[in-house]
């Protein structure tokens, strides 16, 4: 299971942030460190969490998880796009500031299918079920290339670009 993501339900929140899921009829540790700061968590809800790292302790085997990841969103994005899935899309770079902003570049492999809008779906359905899932947090996707000048002018998006200078290839 270690790089999927898998659904858990908060079972309570420790004094010191942390919060304890149940996932796999087993209790999971969701440490203050991995979750997003403004994300308010509480007893019963079912929230997706990224399996980061499965180690086998003395007695016991612990589950490292998270939900700032960037890897949650590529994953919960591979869940949601039946283009990703079938490669004629791919994800090529996330930057993430968890519980505030993601923005994630996307290429097609195939001329026919605009993959800005497989990701987005129709209405805004499939990325509507993403930010949901990440509660609220804001999604740009931007259309990768080769040429740095048109990625990084699509990556500042929806900032009016002047000018891109390369100082150092």
């Amino acid at each position: 299971k270690i790089g999927e993501i898998v659904s858990a339900t908060v079972v309570k929140k420790t004094q010191s942030g942390d919060v304890v899921v149940k996932s796999f009829n087993r209790e999971l540790l969701l440490p203050l460190k991995e979750q997003n700061k403004d994300e308010k968590l509480e007893c019963g809800d079912i929230i997706k969490i990224y399996i980061k790292e499965v180690r086998d302790e003395e007695n016991d085997v612990k589950v490292l998880i998270s939900r700032i990841d960037d890897n949650l969103v590529k994953r919960l994005f591979e869940e949601a796009v039946t283009e990703i899935q079938d490669g004629l899309v791919e994800i090529r770079a996330i930057a993430r500031e968890a519980g505030s902003r993601t923005k994630i570049a996307v290429m097609g492999t195939d001329e026919n299918v605009d993959p800005i809008g497989a990701c987005i779906g129709v209405r805004g359905d499939r990325i509507n079920r993403i930010i949901k899932q990440l509660s609220g947090e804001k999604i740009d996707i931007v259309k990768y290339s080769d040429d740095p000048r048109e990625y990084i002018s699509a990556a500042l998006a929806p900032a009016k670009i002047l000018g891109v200078e390369i100082l150092d290839e």
